[in-house]
């Protein structure tokens, strides 16, 4: 297997230069390309979450093993390699002379994450070539191809202009079935534009506490952040660590997509009313709730994630009036019903692909099919909780109907004793276009544009409002 014909022509055949001796397998940097390979076959093989493979504890064992610096590095590969595996794989194909074999994943993985590193990342391309190079020949099931890494990748970094001129004119969607998804949910035009919204980094977005909220443009001014319409702050400055920041040692906010924080806001008045929050952690819904005056019931199945839950409470000062219950949903039979109760549900966190990149690798349609149906049981269940004249909230961050739309339509019309109470376009400033006919909230990464990619869009979400009748 060779180059593509174009590259031959300019460069007849490589030169000895061109031919990397081998190396050690200690070379600095290589360990880290290692793991990065390693854990993008996870990904895309294994279908493993990323999430899981870089856990700072848990994690993938050679992950684990590297400086906190490398793992920095890992995962700046892994987010590039996932946001714009379309565009690298068919690079690869257009670059060579016939498809790479069917079983060379290791191969796939080492020129994959080359290509992220000299496109997208900053890394020096000469560094970028013989690090792959030298971990194809580290590997047995690759060494026979590391003189076409050794091409390929110089190619790329010699086309490179032109390479990226390309992806902006015609990217090329990955993986397929997410991407024929989209086209048949939204529309070519908006999954267009979500796509776009996919290949960039999320912004990261504040929720002020109630008492902070009429200092918006203060705390804007001082986090480096503007105030977006729906009443969150997005982060514009320099890259940070959020405990650094202004306001975090006094609980002035948390940290919270603005689509995220919209759910929690259809309650409106919670003072003196009991809520419960059935799927709390990581409890940015939580914190809303108890800061809009209710007090609050919060459940996971996770002992581990409530303790970090309590924790961030106590850091805002609303942890006081918060009961923390590690129960499965189902079993949960409290003393009495709720004046509101929040479900957001777990789902096939497609409306957070921006975020997390591996997310359409590691699920399936199937998998949507298969938590719609949770969602709907999860629903019937929460019903039980709600106290006559009480509200339900009813969400999840997926982008697709199934989990939403249909959900919400199905338990309308299987629970007379509940109606449903639309959301206006008041509760939805900024984003009025993303309340649909039924009066649910539907928003994609699509809205919310700004103008400027890096501080536009919104993670997708879905949310519907109940309220129990009387009688």
């Amino acid at each position: 297997m060779g180059l593509s014909a174009p590259a031959r022509r300019r460069r007849p055949g490589p030169r000895k230069t061109d031919q990397a001796a081998p190396r050690p397998d200690d070379k600095p940097g290589l360990a880290t390309r290692q793991a990065a390979h390693r854990i993008l076959g996870a990904i895309l093989d294994a279908k493993s979450s990323m999430d899981g493979l870089t856990d700072e504890v848990h994690g993938h064992p050679h992950y684990l093993a590297l400086e906190l610096r490398d793992r920095a590095l890992v995962r700046a590969m892994l987010l590039a390699s996932l946001r714009h595996y379309g565009d690298l794989d068919d690079t690869i194909r257009r670059f060579t002379e016939k498809p790479l074999p069917a079983g060379a994943t290791g191969l796939r993985n080492i020129l994959i994450a080359g290509l992220a590193q000299i496109l997208f990342l900053d890394v020096p391309d000469h560094s970028a070539v013989d690090l792959a190079v030298t971990a194809a020949q580290a590997d047995p099931r690759s060494r026979r191809f590391a003189r076409l890494v050794n091409a390929l990748l110089r190619r790329a970094s010699r086309d490179k202009d032109g390479l990226l001129a390309r992806f902006a004119e015609a990217p090329v969607r990955a993986p397929q079935w997410f991407a024929d998804r989209l086209d048949a949910i939204h529309g070519p035009e908006t999954a267009a534009r979500i796509d776009a919204c996919h290949r960039v980094e999320a912004p990261i977005d504040l929720t002020l506490k109630a008492g902070e909220q009429p200092q918006a443009a203060e705390w804007a001014e001082k986090l480096e952040a503007i105030v977006l319409p729906t009443g969150s702050l997005r982060l514009t400055g320099a890259s940070r660590e959020i405990p650094s920041l202004p306001g975090y040692d006094t609980g002035a906010w948390w940290v919270q997509d603005a689509a995220a924080a919209m759910p929690a806001r259809l309650f409106g008045d919670l003072e003196g009313k009991r809520a419960a929050d059935l799927c709390a952690a990581p409890g940015g819904k939580t914190a809303q709730m108890l800061d809009a005056g209710a007090t609050v019931t919060a459940l996971d199945l996770s002992a581990n994630r409530l303790k970090r839950l309590h924790a961030n409470l106590e850091r805002l000062g609303l942890g006081s009036r918060c009961e923390t219950v590690a129960v499965d949903m189902f079993a949960f039979a409290p003393e009495g019903p709720f004046d509101a109760v929040l479900l957001d549900a777990p789902c096939s966190s497609t409306g957070t692909v921006r975020r997390h990149p591996d997310v359409p690798f590691t699920k399936s349609p199937a998998d949507i099919e298969k938590l719609a149906g949770l969602q709907a049981r999860m629903l019937d269940h929460a019903a039980t909780l709600v106290a006559p004249g009480g509200l339900l909230v009813f969400s999840n961050c997926s982008l697709d109907p199934l989990e939403g739309e249909t959900v919400a339509r199905d338990f309308a019309g299987n629970h007379p004793e509940f109606e449903i109470v639309p959301v206006t376009g008041d509760e939805a400033p900024g984003v009025e276009n993303a309340v649909t006919p039924e009066g649910f909230l539907r928003l994609t990464p699509a809205h919310l544009d700004l103008g400027d990619p890096a501080t536009s869009g919104v993670d997708g979400f879905f949310a519907a409002r109940f309220r129990r009748l009387i009688g």
